[in-house]
């Protein structure tokens, strides 16, 4: 049998593009303008993102200095029903998520806020490294969203099926 009649065979790319590629395209008045209008909405969302975060941040640091308060106040309805170390728990669970949170909420913020700064500088020098670097930045920020997509997609039924196997469980 031939090499070529394998079908289990793994295709072959050539390394050298078959066409040329394009030539350089020059951006229009009309895209220039959409850029600068889009470049102090970029750093505006960059800069409440930052601030999104430090209050993400803030809210974890608070929820675990808070937990022997909330061990304290709830506490003896928890012992009632055996959940006296539930107060702790959910204080420290509070500070992980809000810190995941808040670093979650960091990267998109600072990507769009380079993406804006970059354009803004890119439309007072005119320098090719600067456009280069603004659309990294935008490629980095979709591919964020891209992979967050993918963890709540994976992650939501494994919290569903939690909740379902929860409520069984507290109504046996």
């Amino acid at each position: 049998m031939s090499e070529a009649a394998n079908p289990y065979q793994s295709p072959e790319v050539s390394a050298i593009p078959e066409k040329p590629l394009a030539p350089q395209v020059m951006l229009t008045e009309t895209m220039l303008g959409h850029l600068k209008d889009a470049s102090p909405w970029l750093r505006f969302i960059g800069i409440m993102g930052f601030i999104g975060a430090a209050f993400a941040a803030l809210w974890g640091v608070f929820s675990i200095a808070f937990a022997p308060l909330i061990g304290r106040t709830w506490g003896e309805s928890y012992r009632t029903l055996g959940l006296g170390i539930m107060s702790s728990a959910l204080g420290t669970g509070m500070f992980v998520i809000s810190i995941v949170g808040g670093l979650a909420m960091f990267l998109p913020a600072l990507f769009a806020y380079r993406f804006g700064e970059k354009i803004r500088s890119y439309l007072r020098t005119g320098a090719e490294r600067d456009l280069e670097m603004a659309f990294k930045n935008n490629r980095s920020l979709w591919k964020f969203f891209g992979i967050i997509c993918i963890i709540n997609y994976a992650v939501v039924p494994l919290i569903i099926i939690g909740g379902i196997v929860a409520a069984v469980v507290s109504s046996i």
